[in-house]
């Protein structure tokens, strides 16, 4: 089954989100745990939930995705910015337990001048404060394109933090193709050599979601600018190889390509599930 999806917005609950997905022929898809910029969440209802799993039961809708606030800066210099890094992320991890076994994925942040040793040294912190033995939630740790003291861009970045934290089993990575591309990995010419070397240095079993996004800029611009599929530097062949990949080919692929409404997102997934069919 092709696991194709894309950003929702949840503003008006999870039965909305779920029929949204519905609409546009997706069976998976990302949200904001609260407002990307920050703030606090909504409350959650139970019969939202109830309504939701009924309609993801109907739908063979498989794991979603949640995704952290943009500003929670988990190795910031400002021991305040990291606290809220902290606190907002254990609120969020207890608030996915309503809808248990599906993916919280978060940027790794920016060290902020401190260098990348001590940014990994503050990520690996948070996330042993956080995680707990009884969580099925999956955190997800998101391949970045490197921008600024961005940490994250390099896959052996990853792998250290990874290695710091205890309950490796509550961890993986979401890989985001535009991300990768402006970070210099050669995913348009190479998608084998660049997995083979994800699988050598972090595993391909840490590898839960991508994010499936074009690219406004060449491979290693460190810009991270998302294009929709096809209007970009990484193209439609390559995205169709991407997603016909047999070592990734069943992972869940999220859209998060820039759109006014929804009707651009349906315009997508269609246009992927066909570039899918062509193949399979």
């Amino acid at each position: 089954m092709f696991k194709i999806g894309c950003h929702l917005s949840i503003s008006n609950g999870f039965e909305s989100i779920a029929k949204d997905a519905v609409k546009i022929g997706a069976n998976t898809f990302q949200f904001f745990t609260r407002n990307p910029r920050g703030g606090r969440a909504k409350k959650i209802e139970p019969s939202d939930i109830e309504a939701f799993n009924k309609i993801a039961k109907e739908n063979n809708f498989t794991k979603i995705l949640a995704h952290a606030p943009y500003t929670l800066n988990a190795c910031s210099s400002n021991e305040s910015v990291r606290e809220f890094a902290l606190q907002t992320m254990a609120d969020d991890l207890q608030r996915m337990e309503c809808i248990p076994n599906n993916y919280y994925n978060f940027h790794p942040g920016s060290h902020t001048g401190q260098g990348i040793d001590t940014g990994i040294n503050q990520i690996s912190d948070i996330l042993n404060k956080i995680l707990k033995e009884n969580q099925t939630t999956i955190v997800l740790l998101e391949t970045m394109s490197g921008k600024g003291s961005e940490v994250g861009s390099r896959f052996e970045e990853l792998r250290q933090i990874i290695d710091k934290v205890e309950l490796k089993e509550k961890l993986g990575v979401c890989l985001d193709t535009c991300h990768i591309s402006d970070a210099g990995y050669d995913i348009i010419n190479d998608i084998e050599g660049v997995i083979k070397e994800f699988d050598e240095i972090i595993g391909l079993n840490k590898l839960k979601v991508i994010h499936l996004n074009d690219s406004k800029n060449p491979t290693g611009s460190k810009k991270d600018r998302h294009e929709q599929i096809g209007k970009g530097f990484i193209g439609v062949e390559a995205i169709t190889k991407i997603i016909n990949y047999e070592p990734i080919k069943d992972l869940p692929f999220i859209l998060e390509t820039p759109h006014d409404d929804l009707s651009g997102y349906e315009s997508e997934i269609n246009m992927l599930k066909k570039l899918r069919a062509e193949i399979d």
